[in-house]
């Protein structure tokens, strides 16, 4: 079993793992050349970013090619799923092949500019999201079939939402504090290879959204407008090192 995953905090990849298999990155092999992959089981967990698809994760469906027996694809998120997986499907559909199953663990929402970490924490228990991730293991090992769909209203939201939210317009947000060090996390944990760092650091306009730079900077010096919270977050099953591993690209 192969599963491609896209994490920034954490979650996706923690749930990755809770399946098992062999785990690939997608911002490791977004520019490869051989997008063609097979395997008997082949599954994507990746986040849900304002009821849409991350931009990358689009990118990967547009050009791979999977070949498997069984395919599956897990959504992670902290408030609304919106209709992010059934446009999954669609768009698979549109290459010919679909998602044997499909389903949605809620979790912790890292979003700082809405919600407060300790907040969500707090509220971790009520998601009862190890709970969930068995469940979704416990169907993967049985080949149980399932979608997701949406309701128009969902689908109308997500359309809406994905006028509106433009994550590369995010950068011109960020602000460093004098704590900085230029110790280079930010650069490694972004996927999109939107910061540099010299004697500054320095956005370009191809962000994610992700947040990954903000929640790892272990300096806390990364900050974005009307955050709710100096409090940061990173799975707990999860280290530093291997977002580093997934994400860095340089």
């Amino acid at each position: 079993m192969t599963i491609f995953y896209f994490t920034a905090t954490g979650n996706s990849l923690a749930v990755a793992k809770s399946i098992g298999g062999t785990f690939v990155s997608i911002p490791q092999v977004i520019d490869s050349g051989n997008m063609h992959f097979k395997d008997d089981v082949i599954g994507l967990v990746f986040p849900i970013y304002w009821w849409n698809l991350p931009i990358m994760v689009r990118r990967f469906i547009e050009k791979a090619v999977f070949e498997a027996e069984y395919l599956f694809a897990i959504g992670t998120y902290g408030n609304v799923g919106g209709a992010a997986m059934a446009s999954l499907q669609k768009q698979a559909k549109m290459k010919g092949y679909s998602f044997d199953y499909m389903n949605q663990v809620r979790m912790l929402d890292n979003y700082l500019p809405v919600f407060s970490m300790s907040a969500q924490e707090k509220g971790l228990p009520k998601k009862r999201v190890p709970e969930q991730i068995a469940k979704v293991v416990e169907d993967i090992e049985g080949r149980k079939q399932k979608t997701v769909g949406a309701h128009f209203g969902k689908r109308a939201m997500t359309c809406l939402f994905r006028r509106i939210f433009r994550p590369e317009k995010n950068a011109l947000k960020y602000r460093i504090d004098e704590k900085c060090n230029k110790c280079r996390v930010c650069a490694q944990v972004c996927p999109a290879m939107n910061i540099s760092v010299s004697d500054k650091v320095s956005f370009s306009n191809h962000c994610e959204g992700c947040l990954a730079c903000l929640h790892l900077c272990p300096q806390n010096t990364l900050h974005t407008k009307r955050e709710k919270s100096d409090m940061r977050w990173i799975h707990p099953d999860v280290s530093l090192k291997e977002i580093i591993a997934a994400n860095n690209r340089v």
